[in-house]
């Protein structure tokens, strides 16, 4: 588990089993909301991956205790794209999103207004263990192909097809492309790589090809169905359609497979399965808020109401089984967040 060290320093990557080590501040206004701070009705906008089906019954709990604690309506905005739940925020259209540290780094830039107001504890019930993981992942069958003296390696993914989810995506984007530039420079002709190289493959490019799934979702799709040969996706919003068959959880070697069942889009992929070449943590996400267009009033509510020993023991919202929102393992509730919390990440594209 990441501790305080990690929190110090991120470009704190957890590659292929070993932790790769990689103060404060808010991005200045470039874009200012056009809404004020009475709104009659709160907006909640969800990043497409938490706009799956599967999660609506946490979306709805969550909007009911926002509404319980400001006494006003509170509607749920789903999405099918990073950049709209993002200029949703930013431009005020929407006061709450629930969002990974990349896009909130994002919309902190285009609008100060924009900060952090709670997020997901770990199980100790702090921040010290507050992470999740994004991975890189290959069909099970083609795993052999991705090991190194009898282990795996990312370094066969060169001159690969492969997908992320979105280049406003913390664990689809922004920590799977730091691990694969950490890991290349060592060789003479990467070390000059750079994100921007990564977004675009073909002839002097390290992939053959680069995707992008606009979800977490969509990227496991891309490698099930054979669009690519690597993909990177993070494990919560995996986990309502797969069931770990071999291996420990989120390390490489571990095997998913679909689950009979599972829903849309993975209701055709039954058996199907993947396995984990590469495991990096990432810090959890924000609700955030545009300060502009939601009151420090109601701010201060939410937080207040959300943090409670109630919201933490809501089974709709923290689900034991492991395949709702959030999961509730021993102590995870939410708590306050900070910016500059998130500094490790916004030193990635420093």
């Amino acid at each position: 588990m990441r501790k305080h060290k990690f929190l110090a320093g991120l470009t704190a990557i957890l590659l292929v089993g070993a932790l790769v080590v990689g103060s404060t501040g808010c991005g200045s206004t470039k874009a200012k909301s056009s809404n004020t701070a009475d709104n009659k009705t709160i907006t909640v906008v969800w990043y497409p991956n938490e706009s799956a089906a599967d999660f609506a019954p946490a979306r709805n709990e969550i909007a009911k205790y926002i509404k319980q604690a400001t006494g006003k309506n509170v509607s749920n905005m789903t999405t099918t794209d990073y950049t709209v739940a993002i200029q949703a925020l930013v431009s005020g259209k929407a006061q709450i999103a629930y969002m990974g540290a990349q896009g909130y780094v994002q919309a902190n830039e285009q609008n100060s207004a924009v900060q952090p107001l709670f997020t997901n504890s770990g199980p100790s019930g702090t921040l010290s263990d507050a992470l999740y993981y994004s991975r890189l992942c290959v069909n099970s069958g083609d795993a052999s192909k991705y090991k190194s003296n009898g282990t795996y390696s990312i370094q066969n993914i060169a001159g690969k097809k492969i997908s992320f989810v979105s280049q406003s995506s913390t664990s689809g984007w922004a920590i799977p492309t730091s691990g694969i530039i950490g890991f290349f420079k060592k060789d003479s002709k990467w070390s000059n790589l750079t994100v921007d190289d990564l977004a675009q493959g073909g002839s002097g490019k390290l992939f053959s090809a680069v995707l992008f799934g606009n979800s977490h979702q969509g990227s496991a799709v891309n490698l099930l169905t054979g669009k690519c040969d690597v993909a990177a996706f993070d494990d919560q919003d995996l986990n309502p359609y797969v069931d770990l068959v071999a291996g420990k959880d989120n390390t490489p070697g571990a095997v998913y497979q679909v689950k009979k069942g599972a829903s849309a889009p993975f209701d055709t992929l039954t058996g199907k399965k993947y396995t984990v070449i590469a495991a990096y943590q990432v810090l959890n996400g924000p609700f955030a808020y545009n300060s502009k267009s939601l009151s420090a009033s109601d701010a201060q509510k939410i937080l207040d109401t959300m943090s409670s020993s109630e919201v933490s023991n809501d089974k709709l919202i923290f689900d034991p089984s492991g395949n709702g929102l959030f999961t509730k393992t021993q102590n995870e509730q939410f708590m306050k967040v900070i910016d500059s919390w998130y500094q490790p990440i916004r030193n990635l594209g420093a």
